[in-house]
């Protein structure tokens, strides 16, 4: 049994970083694991932890609408409190999915993150000229305005 609950985005997942689930949260772990894959990872397990809160209610739900089930034990309060908690539950879920998903679109594509990125480093080819003495410690500052 795999140690890590799914998620609908894990397809997602495996398709931008190349890898399963399992694998990501061992590079993640690494020292040099990049800060998007943390985040995504992040998200992914309130994802999957909502989730699962979500197919908890439906469950509780249909177990309470069973046809075999006494209709003495019918509840509307109980009812309206699971149809408010899976509300809320599937908003949360609504909202990892598009924070993800917005993070997963916004990332460089594989073959620009593998590149290093090169910069020009800068040199002075003049010397500065003898003149060219540190500034007085008041240099620059407001004069007071005499009477």
């Amino acid at each position: 049994m795999s140690r890590f609950k799914t998620s609908t985005m894990d397809a997602d997942l495996q398709k931008v970083f190349g890898n399963p689930v399992p694998e990501l949260h061992e590079a993640a772990a690494r020292p040099a694991a990049s800060p998007a894959l943390a985040r995504a990872l992040e998200l992914r397990s309130f994802l999957a932890l909502t989730e699962e809160q979500v197919a908890r209610v439906r469950d509780r739900v249909h177990a309470d609408m069973d046809p075999d089930r006494d209709m003495g034990e019918l509840s509307a309060d109980k009812l309206r409190f699971d149809a408010q908690w899976l509300q809320a539950a599937l908003d949360a879920r609504d909202g990892y999915r598009a924070a993800l998903g917005e993070l997963l679109r916004t990332m460089p594509s594989p073959d620009q993150r593998a590149r290093p990125v090169r910069t020009a480093q800068l040199r002075a080819t003049a010397p500065l000229p003898p003149s060219a003495a540190p500034a007085p410690p008041r240099a620059g500052a407001a004069r007071a305005r005499q009477p």
